[in-house]
């Protein structure tokens, strides 16, 4: 029987390597990003020539529209998800005193409330089943906090206080909500850094080094295949930060 996977913000970086590694490993994964269709279709197409078996569903999951269309398209495919995976996410970096309105929203509706508009399609038919995995990618900055990344950091400490209070809430039904905290990770996300300020950074990192998304996405396979008495966690990859 074939096991079913959502992977938000899947076109590329952390998501795209997600999608690739559960595909590979036996899932049909949904794919989803708002506005990469170019880049969503070639992960689609490197797990189809891989010969994985994958759909792409195309949308804002910060829109609540738009996620009750996505899960439309997969409930049309499959009765219930195995694994939920909430990892669309964006950064803005600023002074708070300079964040307008329409930044903030930005950012929370990105990073949080697609957890919950995602989480809330999803858990229904898992509960009706007892069984499935929501894992929820967040950050280091949601327990640390960052300077001038306030709304960043106020969106991740948000995700982690779902995490919690989810987990709570459907581990009557064998339901496992956990985060990950990812540190500094070789990703688009941090692009914008000049080749100084990536070496100032790694020099903060006990490791030494960025983490990638290929070591990330195996610890999302590790916590989607974790005993199912671990829930309600959030579980760091930051290099020794």
């Amino acid at each position: 029987m074939s096991k079913y996977v959502l992977i938000t913000g899947a076109s590329r970086g952390i998501g795209k390597a997600a999608a690739v590694l559960f595909a590979a490993r036996g899932y049909h994964v949904f794919i989803n990003c708002r506005r990469s269709a170019g880049a969503l279709e070639e992960v689609k197409r490197e797990i189809i020539s891989a010969g994985g078996s994958c759909d792409m569903v195309t949308g804002d999951v910060g829109d609540p529209e738009d996620v009750d269309k996505i899960f439309s398209f997969i409930y049309s495919r499959c009765g219930c998800l195995d694994v939920l995976i909430n990892n669309a996410g964006c950064a803005h970096i600023g002074l708070l005193s300079d964040m307008t309105d329409g930044e903030w929203s930005r950012v929370i509706q990105t990073n949080l409330s697609s957890v919950f508009y995602c989480s809330r399609a999803a858990v229904p038919p898992m509960v009706r089943r007892k069984q499935g995995r929501i894992i929820n990618i967040s950050s280091m900055w949601g327990t640390l906090g960052a300077s001038c990344e306030a709304a960043y950091s106020a969106s991740k400490a948000g995700v982690h206080g779902l995490t919690k209070a989810l987990a709570k809430e459907l581990a009557p039904s064998s339901i496992q909500v956990n985060a990950l905290a990812c540190g500094v990770i070789d990703t688009e996300m941090n692009a914008q850094l000049d080749e100084e300020e990536r070496l100032a950074l790694a020099d903060e990192i006990p490791a030494g080094r960025f983490g990638t998304p290929a070591e990330t996405a195996e610890m999302i396979w590790n916590i989607a295949t974790a005993p199912p008495y671990m829930t309600g966690q959030i579980i760091g990859i930051d290099g020794g930060f």
